[in-house]
């Protein structure tokens, strides 16, 4: 098989991108523990990738921000990404041919332990897969959020994430369910995936608000929607950008609970039985309805993902997850 030479994107500055040659990996060695993969498919996530790509990554978070297998610092140049869905071309017998994820960066071949990668679910094609590490953070978000059955629950921000978790909602049996976003486009995704939408809120008193629109407009919106002792669990990251918080009005008198979801940790109660493998395995299996594909929003070939994050990272982009073809 010819294959094409090597390359790996690289966010080299400020809204600044290319392709950069990388080193072919050597075949593995029986008893080596490494696999080779050669990626299908790979996923630009929007919200991260777009702080990197803006150079809007604090100081302070420069180690907690790094991806698994990211190459170079912050703030950059950086080989950085973590959706990568390939063909295990060489390694161990049991691994050999599959189709695996690994939270590998944009790259067309590359090595890594064979513990990186997760076998895909049959029911699961390589072309929704790129899903994973979206649906993982939604996961997480749900854990933390802890909804309950018969809740009013609202979800403020209908990026990948936000609609993953409203989907992972709606499935929880006598759930009053609204999705929220000012874009109406977002309106024909969330009926898909079977939720109501709205561009303006009408309900009140929810006993749980998840916000994941990533603007200060949208947390606004997700705590006043919060009734008394209510929970708003908030899984925007907004990396160097200052978020003004409205604690006043119904804040204190209503008693509301403000908490942050990250998926770097697990929530301590599920520690001692779940790890992030067990967690992103779980989230591969959940990709199996065929429905999630409504969440990608466009495609295009490896050859011009610089052109495309040019297009698609720039503030005020609207796309949900674009998938890139090798």
């Amino acid at each position: 098989m010819q294959l094409n030479k090597n390359e790996a994107f690289w966010i080299t500055g400020f809204q600044a991108s290319d392709l950069r040659p990388a080193p072919e990996p050597e075949r593995s060695q029986p008893g080596s523990g490494q696999v080779v993969v050669q990626a299908l498919y790979s996923a630009i996530s929007r919200g991260t990738e777009s702080l990197v790509y803006n150079q809007r990554v604090p100081v302070t978070e420069h180690q907690r921000m790094r991806a698994p297998f990211q190459e170079g610092d912050f703030p950059g140049p950086v080989k950085y990404g973590y959706a990568s869905v390939g063909e295990v071309l060489n390694g161990p017998a049991d691994l050999q041919g599959q189709k695996v994820f690994c939270l590998y960066p944009h790259q067309r071949r590359y090595s890594v332990p064979a513990e990186a990668v997760i076998p895909l679910p049959a029911a699961v094609p390589p072309a929704r897969a790129i899903l994973a590490a979206n649906m993982e953070t939604a996961v997480n978000g749900v854990w933390d959020a802890q909804p309950a059955v018969g809740d009013r629950i609202a979800v403020v921000g209908l990026g990948v994430v936000g609609l993953l978790v409203a989907w992972l909602v709606s499935r929880i049996p006598g759930v009053e369910l609204l999705a929220i976003d000012p874009n109406g486009q977002r309106q024909a995704v969330a009926e898909r995936l079977g939720f109501a939408f709205s561009t303006e809120p009408d309900i009140a008193d929810c006993d749980l608000v998840i916000h994941a629109s990533g603007e200060p407009a949208g947390l606004a919106t997700a705590l006043a929607l919060a009734g008394a002792e209510a929970r708003v669990i908030e899984l925007s990251w907004y990396g160097d950008q200052p978020v003004q918080v409205p604690l006043g009005q119904a804040f204190h008198p209503g008693r509301l609970m403000l908490k942050s979801s990250q998926v770097g940790q697990l929530p301590p109660e599920r520690r001692p039985r779940w790890d992030h493998r067990r967690r992103l395995a779980l989230a591969l299996e959940l990709l199996a309805a065929p429905d999630l594909d409504v969440l990608i929003s466009g495609e295009s070939r490896f050859e011009a993902l610089p052109k495309v994050a040019a297009d698609i990272l720039k503030p005020g982009a609207d796309a949900l997850c674009h998938r890139i073809v090798y």
